[in-house]
């Protein structure tokens, strides 16, 4: 209530998300829309959040700070805003969180005196990330920055959920990054089949799901998709119908998998080791970056609720008839107070420790947390898909426009919008 920061899991305590953050500024204006809070609740929730981001310390001290030139560290302490242990200072979760504010900054429109204050700190907010500081390897930008060991060694390339960071950080007005960097990110991408569908590929399906939660890709293409003769929005369709495809012939032979239930993505599992069940080893992880595309299966037989449900504008056809599935052949087990819980594994049958959840003997393993960046994406995505509240929002966003015709994006609704100071 203090710092409007929002949980990296619950019920479990669990330290404080800055991802997630992002996705609960989202989920507001979708409450207000939806008739479950209010305007003014919701601009309450929103100012309480961006304030304390703002004002929260910015320095390069080990502990006591929340981030350093304008990026926020990972996860930072729910009470005080500041680091948590030694998590690194991230490039994606900011993004995650600047693109809740900038959703924030186009909804709430009015002349209202805090609506006025929400669109002036999220673009103070936006304007103070330094993407030229963060890109140590120009043109490309890195995941983040250690204030003990500095940068660290790895950059944003190729397909992944990391093309949100690309967009801002080449629309911004103040710190924008080459010009080339957009060019620089696709040069990693891999065109590949899968399941008899050509597509950038990208195993997990959140990598398909966060940059357009916010972004409307439909009809709208870079040079990349330009030449291959596709828009994102039809590449994450793929991804999708690739999963559903490869549930339905189930390699693996996982209990479960089919109409009724797929969907791999990072989330939470039973436990880390390999066991032997009904005369076959397995093995499992617990949190894991699940997903299949060519060449990689990453597969426990742990399905992610929100890898399907978040999923829905790109197949509603697949998606809607799987998730009213899951809630009625898993019920309270699976679907609770605040929708699904985060992930299960009907194979896992054994009686043995698991570090969340816990095992039913006859239905298998369940958790019993909820994950912030796997819970947003679901009701952001139901709503694209029933109204296209964000997408709409986003695309009178003078930032989202100049970073995506800096990308090189042309086409769609980008040619009907006249670009606004």
């Amino acid at each position: 209530p203090q710092t409007g920061l929002a949980p990296d899991r619950a019920p479990t305590q669990s330290f404080a998300s800055i991802s997630a953050t992002g996705f609960a500024l989202t989920s507001y204006p979708i409450g207000v829309e939806r008739g479950i809070i209010s305007r003014r609740e919701a601009s309450d929730r929103v100012l309480r959040t961006l304030r304390f981001l703002h004002d929260a310390p910015q320095n390069a001290d080990p502990q006591g700070a929340a981030g350093f030139q304008g990026f926020f560290y990972h996860f930072v302490d729910p009470e005080t805003g500041t680091r948590f242990g030694t998590v690194e200072l991230s490039t994606v979760d900011t993004a995650l969180l600047l693109a809740g504010a900038l959703f924030c900054q186009s909804y709430f429109d009015s002349g209202d005196a805090d609506e006025v204050s929400i669109r002036a700190i999220a673009d103070e907010l936006y304007l103070a990330a330094d993407w030229n500081w963060a890109s140590p390897r120009p043109p490309l930008i890195g995941h983040g920055w250690s204030p003990v060991s500095g940068h660290l060694p790895y950059d944003w390339g190729g397909y992944n959920e990391a093309a949100l960071v690309y967009i801002l950080a080449l629309g911004s007005p103040t710190h924008p990054v080459q010009a080339d960097a957009w060019d620089a990110w696709t040069a990693g991408y891999r065109w590949e089949s899968f399941q008899g569908l050509e597509q950038i590929s990208f195993a997990p399906l959140f990598g398909h799901q966060y940059t357009q939660v916010w972004l409307d890709l439909r009809d709208i293409q870079d040079g990349f998709c330009r030449a291959h003769d596709i828009d994102y929005f039809e590449n994450s369709r793929r991804a999708v119908l690739s999963q559903h495809a490869y549930a339905l012939a189930n390699p693996g032979n996982w209990r479960g998998y089919g109409e009724r239930l797929w969907g791999l993505t990072a989330c939470d599992g039973p436990v880390h080791g390999t066991f032997v069940i009904d005369g076959t080893e397995r093995t499992f992880e617990t949190y894991w970056a699940r997903g299949v595309t060519s060449g990689v299966i990453r597969d426990d037989g742990t399905v992610c609720p929100s890898a399907a449900a978040a999923s829905l504008p790109f197949a509603p056809e697949l998606v809607a008839p799987t998730i009213l599935a899951m809630r009625r052949d898993h019920g309270e087990r699976l679907f609770a107070d605040y929708g699904f819980l985060d992930a299960l594994n009907p194979t896992f049958i054994l009686d043995v420790p698991v570090q969340h959840g816990y095992v039913d003997p006859e239905h298998g393993w369940y958790d019993t947390d909820y994950l912030g960046i796997d819970q947003g994406p679901i009701v952001a995505m139901i709503e694209n898909f029933r109204s296209e509240l964000i997408w709409r929002t986003m695309r009178k966003n003078p930032h989202i426009i100049r970073g995506l015709r800096a990308a090189g994006f042309q086409g769609g609704w980008l040619e009907e919008i006249q670009e606004r100071p």
